[in-house]
């Protein structure tokens, strides 16, 4: 049976991140279904961003403040519970969703077929915030990029960006960022669609050898990725690869920066496409 294959997003995204992806699956003939995580996309959005009033944007509520990452971690569970009612499931998970993704297959192995990571977080040694801390994450282009950030996360609960920023120098450092392999008019149509919030709650879950370690899993490594750097991503698979050593990482390279394989998908949906499930 066919599986189908449920996208979880990065930090700061929704579901239309994914758009391009699913139309490259769809035309290989396979099953998609892109999530929004809790507090994104119709539950994210914000008058005062739509308006760039920037004085009211660094201050308004937001619906992401009390969302926490077992909040996240029971949703999509329960996508996947339902999607695997019809066959198996593949959980894809890009930046970010890759703490979503570990946390799923901590907790329902048996409701997983694999997992693919794709240049995405894979905790095993240490936590989010151990990982933050470590030389390999340091990427000059990132701390500029962060420069988009809108408010005081302390006071909103979450981490603001404004994506709709027009400061010529804000949009290269998210260009070298995130599409250093793409086109001024991708990146901006590509920041379309992100959310302005992402929760400040990452969560600590590691990889589990006793259930995360029995699902197959895949990592899509991202060779020109300053967002989420190329020793990181090496780290995670390194690290995994000791925790499982009989259930390595299928390891794939695609020459692109962080969000490229989602702006021009096609050699991702051929990597998607050539996997099977367990």
């Amino acid at each position: 049976m066919a599986p189908t294959f449920v996208l979880v997003h990065g930090s700061n995204a929704t579901s239309r991140c994914f758009s391009v992806l699913q139309r490259e699956l769809a035309l290989r003939g396979h099953r998609s279904l892109a999530v929004d995580l809790l507090g994104h996309g119709a539950a994210g959005f914000s008058a005062a961003y739509q308006a760039q009033d920037l004085a009211k944007f660094a201050t308004e509520p937001s619906p992401l403040a009390e969302v926490t990452h077992a909040d996240v971690v029971a949703a999509v569970t329960d996508v996947v519970r339902q999607a695997h009612d019809h066959g198996p499931v593949i959980l894809v998970g890009h930046s970010r969703g890759g703490l979503t993704v570990t946390s799923v297959a901590n907790a329902v192995p048996e409701l997983v077929d694999r997992t693919v990571y794709v240049s995405a977080w894979c905790c095993v040694d240490d936590t989010p915030a151990g990982y933050l801390q470590n030389p390999a994450y340091a990427s000059t282009a990132l701390a500029e990029a962060a420069k988009v950030m809108v408010g005081d996360p302390a006071q909103l609960g979450v981490i603001r960006m404004n994506w709709r920023s027009a400061d010529p120098a804000h949009l290269a450092a998210l260009k070298q960022a995130m599409l250093a392999d793409g086109t001024d008019a991708e990146l901006l149509s590509f920041l379309s669609g992100m959310d302005p919030d992402e929760s400040l709650d990452a969560g600590n879950d590691r990889a589990d050898a006793a259930t995360w370690g029995r699902v197959p899993h895949t990592y899509v490594r991202l060779t020109r990725d300053e967002s989420l750097p190329l020793a990181l991503q090496d780290r995670f698979i390194e690290e995994a690869d000791a925790l499982t050593p009989a259930n390595p990482f299928d390891v794939h390279s695609l020459d692109a920066g962080h969000v490229g394989p989602l702006v021009r998908a096609a050699d991702l949906a051929d990597v998607l496409g050539s996997l099977t499930p367990r």
